[in-house]
């Protein structure tokens, strides 16, 4: 597994990552056994996936519990990144609630630190996003967390919080099949800023998996009519993915494999999370970690891309 430095200051880590969402359960359909996610988290572990991605409102604190014990025991092998959310679906942004979300985190995933911790996505309330980012960073200064960064920010709130203090990752959605985010991560990267990618399988599209007979189970979101995203046309996004399918199949590896070596490809990315509460699923993303694409293969693939 290939490993990139995260931004300017940040740590080493695998160019693919653990994304805990679907670990959480909620929005997934039917869940997992506890015992069967934590095999998956430790499954990529164990293939060479070296940071893991969560957030408090994954699973209401499910999935930071599920975390905390899948590293029982391998703390210091791993990077760990979590957020924390605006109210109402968070703990909220106000300075108070950021140290209380933070400390409410550490003590689920059963640590003494988080190694990045993120805003996860911009505030609606009226809170000043300067007060919240200077909360980030006295949490920085107080050792709680080692690193900070945000997820789904757009250019200007990054500046507002570069201003204040360096801005080490960026979250942002990025696929074969959401790429609008592309000037915006090439930006990050000039600015010694680190992007972790998510959903680079564009939730499972990308994977071969799904059809245009595809029928989710009750309370998964993606059999929910979607008005934007690579779910509001469907068909669209899969006509893509057969394109795909013959350049995946000269390279030896599948359309998971060859979608998050895209991914880490463009510049600008440090790492692609990539989620699963399979482990036989992990380890094939895990795999990705290692495809190299050349310069005329990257070229064809855009084209093919449109």
């Amino acid at each position: 597994m290939r490993r990139r430095k995260l931004g300017r200051h940040g740590p080493e880590i695998s160019v693919v990552g653990y994304g805990a969402w679907e670990a959480g359960g909620t929005a997934w359909g039917a869940n997992e056994s506890e015992e069967v996610v934590i095999d998956a988290i430790r499954a990529g572990l164990d293939a060479g996936i070296d940071w893991i991605d969560t957030a408090e409102v994954y699973g209401d604190g499910v999935s930071e519990l599920l975390v905390g014990r899948a590293i029982a025991g391998r703390r210091d092998e791993l990077t760990l990144a979590t957020k924390v959310a605006p109210a109402p679906e968070g703990s909220g942004f106000t300075p108070a609630q950021v140290r209380s979300a933070c400390e409410t985190s550490l003590g689920r995933l059963g640590t003494d630190r988080v190694d990045l911790y993120q805003l996860h996505w911009p505030d609606g309330t009226g809170v000043p996003l300067e007060e919240t980012w200077g909360a980030m960073v006295d949490l920085q200064d107080a050792g709680l967390v080692r690193h900070i960064g945000v997820s789904n920010f757009d250019r200007g709130q990054i500046e507002v919080c570069l201003a204040i203090r360096h801005v080490d990752s960026l979250q942002p959605e990025y696929s074969m099949l959401t790429r609008a985010n592309g000037d915006l991560i090439r930006w990050c990267g000039e600015q010694g800023i680190g992007v972790v990618s998510y959903a680079p399988l564009a939730y499972g599209l990308l994977t071969g998996a799904i059809t245009t007979e595809t029928r989710f189970p009750e309370g998964d979101w993606r059999g929910t009519e979607q008005d934007e995203g690579p779910f509001s046309d469907v068909e669209a996004s899969l006509e893509i993915v057969g394109r795909l399918r013959p350049v995946a199949e000269r390279l030896g590896c599948g359309l998971a494999e060859l979608a998050l070596a895209w991914n880490v490809h463009q510049p600008g990315v440090t790492s692609a999370i990539a989620g699963s509460r399979n482990p036989e699923h992990v380890r094939t993303n895990a795999a990705a970690g290692d495809i190299e694409l050349d310069d005329v293969t990257l070229k064809e693939l855009d084209t093919l891309l449109g």
